[in-house]
């Protein structure tokens, strides 16, 4: 292999180590986002959740406030909105919350929800057991609905050197626009109106 090295010219050495920079940076490229997405999620960097099938069981006296925040991308047309901005849950007990949208026009529209939770540090702590944002939403005209995120805070925040001192934890949304699935039926309520 050195000697094969050794007698390209060049112009050759340069080609094939631009071919293989350009191969390296691709594969890097459509790794980045996986491996980021689970390093956000190992570590709640970013303000990244955790989820669970339930609670850790275990519910303690002190409490933690959290806070709602709803917002949506540019031209999107849904109202969304919390309907409790604040509560305040005790350390491990389940909290069910709710967000409300409205399609205000003439036309179903579809959209994904982004979310984070702050302080960063807090993300590895809160876990969501249920949540609208798992799924693609449709809304027909003119319908409003009431959204249920279930979740609770891990007890081990208070361990944590970071997240300990947490007294208010931010959840935030944001929903974005998303084309309908061919295979999308509409729920026979909604054909009816």
């Amino acid at each position: 292999m050195i000697a094969t090295w050794n007698k390209l010219t060049g112009i050759q050495k340069t080609t094939v180590q631009t071919v293989s920079v350009v191969l390296f940076m691709g594969a890097m490229g459509w790794a980045a986002v996986p491996l980021y997405d689970l390093f956000c999620r190992v570590t709640g960097y970013g303000g990244t959740t955790n989820t669970a099938s339930a609670s850790s069981g275990v519910v303690l006296d002190q409490t933690m406030r959290i806070r709602f925040d709803a917002s949506v991308a540019r031209d999107f047309p849904w109202s969304f909105k919390p309907v409790d901005r604040v509560t305040e849950i005790k350390i491990g007990e389940v909290g069910l919350s709710f967000y409300e949208a409205h399609n205000p026009t003439d036309e179903p529209i579809a959209g994904t929800a982004s979310y984070n939770v702050s302080p960063y540090e807090a993300g590895r702590f809160f876990t969501k057991i249920d949540c609208f944002c798992f799924e693609l939403q449709v809304l027909q005209p003119g319908e409003t609905v009431l959204m249920p995120v279930t979740y609770f805070v891990d007890p081990d925040i208070l361990d944590d050197r970071d997240g300990g001192g947490t007294h208010t934890i931010t959840l935030s949304y944001t929903f974005h626009p998303t084309d309908i699935p061919a295979d999308y039926v509409a729920p026979e309520s909604a054909m009816t109106n």
